[in-house]
């Protein structure tokens, strides 16, 4: 489903991503692990088409994202670590603005602002209330549902538990694990080794813009050469 090969990205004279690949299958929880600053969001960017970059590759079903952006972009979701939604908007507006971006029905954008807003615990009358109202948590939710309206085949997720309560957080998790069951692809950014374990499939890792590991989490986690990897994202 997502693609990502030899991809380099450089700010000035700093490799910020350094020959970077790897890849997400159909059905996949792949989590992208680093501390702030390794290259996670960077190679977020470059992977939706925020941010350009240098060399290598990215395609999302097939589609290659340098050389058909707009298909590629059809295909896919991506929250921020901190989304920027419009304040001036209702949280209803809002949905009703991206689920037009995606020529979503009527019908198809009612159900699952309700399944998806009752699951989350954003109730009627705050998807009704302004924006610029809510609390960081529930941009996060409402941002949430807004990846979702349009059933995309791959999502793309900077630090998505960070402003959650652990409700929320536990419906986050069963979501996506049913949004993978059908056939769709998550990747996720963190630096919380913990969630990556329990939630995922596979695990890439990355230090300082370069990859460290990437593979199945009971296959990486069983790798004793990487001990000292998993000692300083624990700490």
């Amino acid at each position: 489903m997502l693609e990502i090969k030899h991809l380099t990205k450089t700010y000035g004279s700093k490799k910020a991503v350094d020959d970077v690949s790897f890849s997400v299958g159909a059905g996949e929880i792949c989590a992208f692990i680093g501390h702030n600053g390794a290259g996670k969001t960077t190679t977020l960017k470059c992977a939706v088409g925020i941010l350009g970059f240098d060399s290598g590759e990215i395609s999302i079903d097939g589609v290659s994202v340098s050389k058909d952006p707009i298909e590629a972009k059809k295909r896919i979701a991506y929250i921020p670590d901190n989304p920027d939604l419009y304040d001036y908007m209702t949280g209803l507006q809002y949905l009703d603005f991206i689920a037009d971006v995606f020529s979503i029905s009527e019908e198809e954008r009612k159900e699952h602002i309700a399944r998806y807003g009752e699951a989350l615990g954003l109730s009627k009358e705050e998807i009704a209330a302004p924006v610029s109202s809510y609390s960081h948590g529930m941009k996060q939710k409402l941002a949430l549902i807004s990846a979702l309206i349009h059933s995309p085949k791959l999502i793309l997720l900077d630090e998505p538990f960070v402003g959650l309560d652990p409700k929320a957080s536990y419906v986050l998790k069963e979501i996506m694990r049913e949004f993978c069951a059908q056939g769709g692809a998550i990747l996720f950014s963190t630096h919380i080794l913990e969630v990556a374990e329990k939630l995922c499939d596979r695990v890439a890792i990355i230090k300082q813009g370069k990859l460290v590991t990437y593979g199945k989490m009971e296959e990486v986690k069983g790798d004793s050469s990487l001990e000292d990897v998993f000692l300083e994202l624990e700490a």
